[in-house]
């Protein structure tokens, strides 16, 4: 009797946490499945680096490679370029290269990633406060 018990609460658990998830209209209803939102996001700004890039590119207008290197702390060469790329794929960053001998490019942020530089900045307020 008490196996049986068992199953059902664990059942109620499994329906009470399927209906909490925030990713429930999605067509995979998992909170981490692909058509999650959150997952996106966490997929187009996750990692080491990208989160600190948008918010040295929020600090001006537009900035250029060696800007950006020389404001994000530890940052290689590598990991700046394939970060920068990455970001403007995923449509955060602009890239703008001028018809100028020696070539000049400067990279800016997109109006969706302005969008989440406030929210940025209230993870770091959290952070500050709470780690």
């Amino acid at each position: 009797m008490a196996a049986t018990s068992k199953n059902v609460d664990r059942a109620a658990a499994g329906a009470a946490v399927k209906n909490l998830s925030p990713c429930a209209a999605s067509a995979d209803p998992s909170v981490t499945g692909s058509g999650c939102a959150l997952r996106r996001v966490l997929d187009a700004v996750g990692g080491k680096w990208k989160i600190l890039l948008i918010v040295a590119l929020s600090q001006a207008d537009e900035l250029r490679y060696g800007e950006l290197r020389r404001l994000v702390f530890g940052i290689t060469n590598t990991m700046l370029a394939s970060s920068l790329k990455e970001l403007e794929a995923d449509g955060l960053v602009r890239r703008t290269q001028y018809a100028e001998m020696p070539v000049r490019v400067e990279y800016s942020l997109t109006p969706q990633a302005r969008e989440l530089v406030p929210i940025l900045m209230q993870l770091k307020d959290w952070g500050e406060k709470n780690l």
